[in-house]
């Protein structure tokens, strides 16, 4: 289990609440439901209010910054059924399309660890959900007037060091400057950036947590957002 996991949660209770479309570029068709994952009667534009907050303010950066550039979303609020689709389909992805038990170890072990390396493991415990199962989590990168996503060197999901935030550092100026602008308004609304994930984007949650004791070991943050699915239960 990776270790922000572990890291208790007193959930807030704060609603999932819709992202306005007039408000950020959304992807359409949404890309996971375009591979079969079934949100049921769910949405992946949805987040937690004070996360859509946030980053409302992220968005009002970002325009100051560069006129009518805007924050294009990829993906949101997951239910954990989703989560566990998508770890399968990378899984299958990554082997060749045999399924788990079809693949011998130590090659299995070395394909999990692979899939693990970007996607959180599903889990139905309360205790240990997917970030993006909170609603405080999503995936996102910037588009220019026209639309045009700004280039990041790699796609959003690939599975490759070519994800890791700085890879571009010291080898493509405009691919890292780019990141770095993301990196930049999204960090100045509050959110955190996955260690492995330039797209990847959260705030309270557990590895919103985790992240800001690296930096003050002393400080008192408590993840306030658990799975988002248990609110009305």
């Amino acid at each position: 289990m990776k270790p922000y996991r572990r890291l208790p949660i007193v959930e807030c209770g704060e609603p999932l609440v819709p992202i306005p479309a007039e408000d950020f570029l959304l992807t359409s068709p949404p890309p996971y439901a375009a591979f079969g994952a079934d949100y049921g009667n769910s949405s992946p534009w949805l987040l937690r209010a004070g996360v859509l907050e946030r980053l409302h303010q992220a968005q009002k950066l970002l325009a100051a910054r560069h006129p009518g550039w805007c924050l294009k979303l990829f993906d949101a609020y997951r239910p954990n059924a989703v989560q566990a689709f998508m770890v399968g389909h990378e899984f299958l992805h990554l082997s060749g399309g045999r399924l788990p038990a079809a693949v011998q170890e130590p090659e299995r072990a070395e394909l999990w660890e692979r899939t693990y390396r970007i996607w959180a493991e599903p889990s139905e415990d309360p205790a240990t959900p997917p970030p993006h199962s909170t609603g405080a989590a999503l995936d996102l990168t910037l588009a220019d007037s026209h639309g045009e996503e700004i280039p990041m060197g790699s796609p959003i999901d690939e599975n490759s060091d070519r994800s890791n935030p700085d890879y571009f550092a010291g080898r493509d100026t405009r691919f890292h400057a780019n990141r770095q602008e993301l990196l930049e308004v999204m960090t100045a609304a509050g959110f955190r950036r996955h260690p492995f994930e330039w797209w990847h984007f959260s705030v309270g949650d557990q590895m919103w947590v985790w992240q800001t004791r690296q930096e003050t070991p002393t400080g008192q943050e408590v993840a306030r957002y658990g799975r988002a699915d248990l609110l009305s239960s």
